[in-house]
């Protein structure tokens, strides 16, 4: 078992004690506080006040931090710099270029540096994260997210640098990119300068909308994720009983007379077998540790959740004008490629880059900086990606295409050899236009012709087949088959990618569908 020293056992570091103790893996507690001593008297460990005597002891493998945010760059630094694998409280550091220091640090050591961003390791949160990528839900219209709290009052940080953090580490891993800009508003009650009720707002390239609401005034705990998306609605409820704590709401949107109705469905609870995240969170520090593998939540995932901390920031600071956000200066200094990622030696992969497991990418294509790439995807020749472009899970990208900033592609897309996407509606070569670049959604398991044509702002829909040589210039809807410049549609395709007769029923595979009164095709629910 790994030996792991505890810096810091203020009111968090005790239940990480106590946690690292019952994994048999907590061998010294570093804190001059007179509660330590007593802490590592009830767990039977040695407590010193000097962590510099924990740096120099060849027997401790790694360290945990919990240290007050604004020691931890210096703390860690010291820690990686001994030779020790690292294990931060959130936030990392208080600006991303100490974050990316740190993450610099970490790969000329050779270390692994794991930051605290616990919901990531919440059993229901992961339930969660599951339904979003296989598309239970649908596309993802917009996430709130609300922490609220009476107490634990900071006089050194303000509410959103103490809250926000877990909100937008969830937010951008269900997202799977970075938003575009955001903006903050603040509240000071207590104390000048200091806001002790705040809230964010995001926009993605995507469409995509979020907020995140956090108060440490609030007479009652709350801490909620709301999911919506446009065939369901999550809710994960974290302060409700483990069997309520993540609830699935069959709701719809439906259109009469030109006109949105909500209509409101059945309420599923899903079941998730029950764990405790703090311990989950630190056996897979150990684990890390132990097999030399790259954390969930790694230097590159929290200097993305510092970008947006800081630019939040600063919206704060300017009374809420929204702020753009540089994915350049949060894009990690490393590429985090996953396992058996295979990359031909003419390809060029940027700095920044995240390449899922499985994913192959062949001769002449490259892919810029800030972009993400699924698991198990193929990439052809001569494509280009970038940058901050999402690539979902098992897409393939066939020969000379290229996917431009504003482009997202949900799991399971084709793109056929030589489709074009483009980024402006009105382009000239002698006028700069990049402001103007409009945000183009391929749904999951669409399929996208040899030759076809994609103008941008307009959204394929889940499971929808643009012919070879087709030119879409309007919205298509979910599993419609679309052809001709412009595009129309022709008819219906299953998920399995056959043409629908009138029945409705899929010759490949059996499964059936109905039109709806606003004519848009869907699985017939068994």
């Amino acid at each position: 078992m790994i030996s792991v020293a505890l810096f810091g056992c203020g009111g968090w570091g005790k239940n990480l004690a106590r946690n690292l103790h019952n994994i048999g893996a907590l061998k010294v507690i570093a804190d001059p506080a007179p509660h330590a001593a007593s802490l590592a008297a009830e767990l039977d460990v040695p407590n010193v006040a000097d962590f510099s005597i924990c740096l120099s002891d060849t027997a401790i493998d790694a360290v945990v931090i919990a240290t007050p945010a604004v020691t931890h760059f210096a703390v860690a630094k010291a820690a990686l710099e001994a030779g020790k694998d690292v294990f931060v409280e959130k936030p990392i550091a208080l600006s991303t270029g100490d974050g990316l220091a740190l993450a610099a640090v970490a790969e000329q050591q050779g270390r692994v540096l794991m930051v605290g961003h616990l919901l990531q390791y919440h059993p229901v949160f992961l339930e969660l994260k599951r339904l979003v990528k296989e598309g239970v839900l649908g596309r993802i219209r917009h996430i709130t997210s609300s922490r609220l709290n009476l107490g634990m009052i900071r006089a050194e940080e303000n509410v959103l640098w103490s809250f926000a953090p877990h909100d937008i580490s969830m937010i951008l891993s269900l997202a799977g990119c970075l938003p575009r800009k955001v903006m903050a508003v603040g509240t000071k009650v207590l104390q000048e300068g200091i806001a002790d009720l705040s809230t964010i707002h995001m926009a993605f390239d995507s469409g995509l909308t979020a907020d995140i609401t956090s108060s440490w005034l609030h007479p009652q705990k709350e801490q909620k994720l709301i999911v919506v998306g446009d065939a369901a609605m999550a809710v994960f409820s974290d302060t409700n009983a483990w069997e309520d704590k993540l609830c699935l709401h069959h709701n719809r949107i439906e259109w009469v007379d030109q006109r949105p109705k909500a209509v409101a469905g059945p309420v599923e609870k899903i079941e998730v077998p029950k764990g405790e995240p703090l311990r989950l969170e630190m056996e897979h520090f150990i684990e890390c540790v132990e097999r030399r593998l790259s954390p969930r939540t790694d230097a590159a995932e929290a200097t993305r959740v510092l970008g947006v901390l800081q630019s939040a920031q600063k919206s704060l600071d300017r009374n809420g004008e929204w702020t753009d956000i540089d994915a350049a200066q949060v894009a990690s200094s490393t590429r985090q490629f996953g396992e058996g990622v295979s990359v031909h030696p003419s390809s060029v992969v940027d700095e920044g880059v995240e390449i899922g497991a499985g994913t192959r990418i062949w001769h002449f294509s490259h892919v810029l900086g800030g972009t993400s790439v699924g698991e198990r995807c193929v990439i052809g020749q001569n494509v280009m990606i970038g940058p901050d472009v999402s690539v979902g899970n098992g897409c393939k990208i066939q020969n000379n295409v290229a996917i431009y900033k504003g482009i997202t592609l949900e799991d399971d897309v084709f793109c056929g050899p030589s489709m074009v996407f483009t980024n402006v509606l009105t382009p000239r070569a002698h006028i700069e236009r990049k402001e103007e670049f409009l945000p183009t959604i391929i749904g999951r398991g669409a399929t996208l012709g040899a030759n076809c044509t994609i103008v941008c702002g307009n959204q394929i829909g889940r499971f929808a087949m643009v012919g070879a040589g087709a030119v879409v210039t309007r919205d298509v809807p979910d599993y419609a088959l679309v052809v001709g410049n412009p595009a129309r549609k022709i008819g219906w395709v299953s998920a399995a990618g056959e043409r629908l007769g009138d029945d409705l029923v899929c010759p490949r595979t059996g499964d059936r569908y109905e039109v709806s009164a606003d004519g848009l095709l869907s699985p017939l629910q068994a």
